[in-house]
């Protein structure tokens, strides 16, 4: 069975930073896309940042320049750094990838189960 985990979540300060890690496991065969996306309260799921087998990468505006995301093959695992954090970005956060899964041998989506991350004073 595939799961991603996440780790790196928590409470951090308005210009604090945060490191949130995704590491994949359980039978597959490959990887494609990876991303981050986040939901806040009683708002939509919004994408935050993505990157592909590739290593190309893409932000959401309110990311670009503060975040980083990236990925570490052999490791299965996919990272967002998260620099200069405010109130806004609060939210759980959520790791997605584009998998094989040996039981299928389908392209799917998976997710992984949230991280919460809260920015206050």
């Amino acid at each position: 069975q595939v799961q991603l985990v996440e780790s790196g979540g928590g409470l951090v300060q308005p210009g604090g930073s945060l490191k949130l890690s995704c590491q994949a496991s359980g039978s597959y065969f490959s990887i494609k896309d990876m991303g981050w996306y986040r939901q806040a309260p009683g708002k939509q799921r919004e994408l935050v940042a993505g990157i592909t087998r590739t290593y190309s990468t893409n932000y959401t505006d309110s990311a670009r320049g503060r975040f980083t995301i990236s990925r570490d093959t052999a490791k299965n695992t996919v990272y967002l750094q998260m620099n200069y954090l405010q109130p806004d970005d609060t939210a759980v956060y959520y790791c997605q990838a584009h998998m094989k899964p040996c039981s299928t041998s389908l392209w799917s989506t998976y997710w992984g189960q949230g991280t919460q991350v809260t920015v206050s004073s």
